[in-house]
């Protein structure tokens, strides 16, 4: 399972998503595009969107905070 969440630090939806994959113990990759251009970059044409969070489930792109999404990807 692959599973990566871009967010920045200030961002509490992004806190919320990295919580909701703790507490379930998924593990995850984090990428904060504040700070990184080429991760930013990556996330906007992914998923077409230039606010976070944006989650990456196995291929399958969330945007927001949508917790019954993530745990249908999950799934899958």
């Amino acid at each position: 399972m692959s599973v990566a969440v871009y967010s920045t630090p200030s961002c509490p939806f992004c806190t919320m998503v990295k919580n909701h994959l703790r507490k379930q113990q998924i593990p995850f990759e984090e990428y904060d595009v504040s700070r990184d251009e080429r991760r930013a970059e990556e996330m906007i044409r992914k998923s077409g969107q230039m606010g976070v969070p944006v989650t990456e489930v196995n291929g399958r792109v969330i945007v927001g905070f949508r917790p019954a999404e993530i745990d249908a990807a999950l799934k899958r």
